[in-house]
């Protein structure tokens, strides 16, 4: 492969995955206490992968609290790391709920939309080729992406992508026009116990089975106040994670047909004060495209979990006709406890923030962290021109968004059928076999949510 220049980084979002700031007296969860994105930026540049890098958020007054958030939990706890970073927008500017992005609806735009916002100004600092990566509220992902792609940017984006099918399928035209790779930061893939089980599942005949369940604790409802049940939801925030591993592992040879939902609620609505789900779960009907055969899963999320051993519980259990494979993402065989802290699972595969002997940052290996680097090592070989967007479709380990349509109709679909008293909704597909749209079962017409 051509030797690579590194790549200029924005990252949109300030938040607990970028950059470990929590403002809630609960603070950064367990698993990610020093964030994930800038973390594993700063290291990729000292490797020589990354330069530049730009971080932008909706309220510049914390701005400071986040960059000393990152000092102490990053530039005080590794040796070598370079912390510099240019803020969008001024640590002067309050926070402002309605400076969300602004693009026309069609998409087919060739220039950035001229917006005052702080995320155009800083997508307009940045060149063709550089890469942004967006950890923002779900409602806020389609209108940043829509204008970092048309910048060229090539674009990382926090599940989901989009909430509906249209918004997906517009996103996926726009990074084609504009020849830049657009993925969806499923980290789960470059766990190398679920990559392992994908290559095991397809040796494992039709699909007939599965089941996920996901469930992190109820200070979730804290740090996620702002939009939970608002914008968004826990189908939308957990469940997404394991539909995209269960169509990871199948899409080649089966697709969903129909989706059911139900949920409970009780904690949340208390909590929050507003309707808000506290377990929602799915059921889908998958077709295998040779007809012969149908299956089905279960997809189940909840944020109103007891505080345990670990912050999120987590398994799935995928059964093909010739065979099951089962993991459990909570529990790896690694424990430890301290007087401070009490008992805890451990899951270094994860993220590994205990610095090395040398006192350097250790978590290369991590598929959280490997989920950014492979992104942006894919970015950097498409500039060289060692590497093209066909070959990361073929090579089918990055969530490329051309690839995922299938995960946003389940996601749609479930949030129409929570919306219609837990009605079957049906997908629909074109004549290419990708989905169309998303329609209540016996209805001429497709539909939108009600969390929009």
């Amino acid at each position: 492969m051509k030797d690579q220049d590194p790549v200029d980084v924005l990252m949109v979002g300030a938040g607990e995955y970028t950059a470990g700031f929590v403002q809630t007296s609960f603070g950064a969860a367990a698993d990610k206490p020093a964030g994930v994105v800038a973390l594993t930026c700063f290291d990729l540049r000292r490797l020589g992968k990354v330069k530049r890098m730009v971080l932008c958020d909706r309220c510049g007054m914390r701005m400071p609290a986040v960059r000393a958030t990152m000092e102490a939990k990053i530039g005080k706890a590794y040796c070598g790391l370079d912390l510099t970073i240019d803020c969008f927008p001024e640590d002067d500017v309050p926070d402002d709920p309605s400076a969300a992005i602004r693009v026309r609806s069609s998409c087919t735009q060739d220039d950035v939309p001229d917006d005052p916002s702080a995320a155009i100004r800083a997508i307009g600092s940045m060149k063709p080729g550089d890469v942004a990566i967006i950890f923002t509220p779900d409602d806020t992902h389609f209108s940043i992406a829509s204008a970092a792609i048309a910048a060229g940017l090539h674009v990382l984006v926090a599940k989901p992508i989009v909430k509906n099918l249209q918004e997906h399928a517009e996103l996926v035209a726009l990074a084609k026009k504009h020849n830049v790779l657009l993925a969806v930061e499923y980290h789960k893939r470059f766990d190398p116990i679920y990559s392992d089980a994908r290559n095991r599942a397809r040796q494992l005949g039709p699909f007939s089975y599965y089941y996920s369940y996901m469930a992190q604790p109820k200070q979730q409802l804290d740090t996620f106040r702002a939009w939970a049940g608002k914008s968004s939801d826990i189908n939308y925030y957990l469940n997404s994670h394991h539909i995209d591993i269960h169509n990871w592992f199948v899409s080649h040879m089966a697709h969903p047909t129909r989706v059911t939902a139900l949920a409970a609620t009780g904690v949340a609505e208390a909590k929050l004060e507003r309707p808000c789900e506290d377990t929602i779960t799915l059921s889908c009907q998958w077709a295998n495209r040779d007809g012969s055969s149908t299956g089905t899963a279960v997809y189940t999320a909840s944020w109103i979990a007891p505080k345990g051993e670990c912050h999120t519980r987590q398994h799935f259990h995928y059964m093909g006709q010739k065979g099951e494979v089962h993991a459990d993402q909570a529990h790896r065989g690694y424990n430890t406890a301290t007087d401070e802290a009490g008992y805890a699972a451990l899951n270094p595969l994860y993220m590994r923030y205990t610095p090395d002997a040398n006192g350097y940052f250790a978590g290369q290996t991590g598929y959280g962290y490997i989920s950014i680097a492979a992104f942006i090592e894919a970015a950097a070989a498409l500039n060289s021109g060692a590497r093209s967007v066909a070959y990361y479709e073929q090579e089918g380990v990055l969530a490329l968004a051309s690839k995922t349509l299938a995960v946003t109709a389940i996601l749609q679909a479930g949030r129409l059928s929570l919306d219609n008293s837990g009605a079957a909704v049906d997908i629909l597909y074109d004549d290419d076999g990708q989905p169309r749209e998303v329609r209540l079962a016996g209805s001429s017409s497709s539909s939108g949510g009600g969390i929009n």
